[in-house]
């Protein structure tokens, strides 16, 4: 079986997208992108900064020329952020990848976001009230376009990445190809 040559990891903030994805890429001998990370490298400012002076909707046009233009390489294991899949465009052009959606509850997002200032979307009052609605509005295209769900944080970045690795070489006799689910009871394993 041949490993897919484009592989994205989706979900919302603090899932650990860039984390598992530098240690898949790592482990599958591809190339590692952050989206995120690109965006600001190619405009020479943080997020937060491009939220302020653009807005939500000028950052999401970056986001989506980006995405577009990294998922042209083959070999590649990326992360996008949390909003990328708000724009049908982007659903489209993910299509064209192995889509791993990695699955966190709002109260384990708030714990690893909590203190990161470079979040925008969070910097207000109710930060976990937003992380709720956010995951709400954002699981069903998460899902919608995920090859794959993994439940997160019922197991370390290493043994999921083993986990991820094997399943997309086919070592644990599943299909790389098919849309699966892995749920709580199989996280454990």
């Amino acid at each position: 079986m041949s490993l897919p040559e484009k592989i994205v990891l989706v979900g919302p903030m603090g899932a650990g997208k860039s984390t598992i994805g530098r240690h898949l890429a790592r482990q599958l001998g591809y190339d590692f992108h952050d989206s995120d990370r690109e965006l600001e490298y190619r405009t020479g400012a943080n997020i937060p900064w491009i939220f302020d002076m653009e807005g939500e909707s000028g950052f999401r046009d970056r986001e989506s020329r980006v995405i577009s233009e990294l998922l042209q390489k083959d070999h590649i294991v990326l992360a996008t952020g949390g909003g990328a899949v708000l724009r049908p465009e982007n659903r489209k052009t993910l299509a064209q990848a192995f889509v791993i959606y990695l699955k966190v509850p709002p109260d384990l997002q708030y714990e690893r976001t909590r203190r990161d200032r470079n979040r925008p979307l969070l910097q207000n009052d109710d930060p976990r009230g937003i992380l709720e609605r956010l995951f709400r509005e954002r699981d069903p295209l998460y899902t919608e376009v995920a090859d794959l769900v993994i439940e997160g944080g019922h197991r370390g970045p290493r043994s999921l990445v083993r986990s991820l690795a094997g399943r997309l070489r086919g070592d644990d006799g599943t299909k790389s190809t098919t849309r699966q689910h892995e749920g709580q009871s199989n996280a454990a394993k």
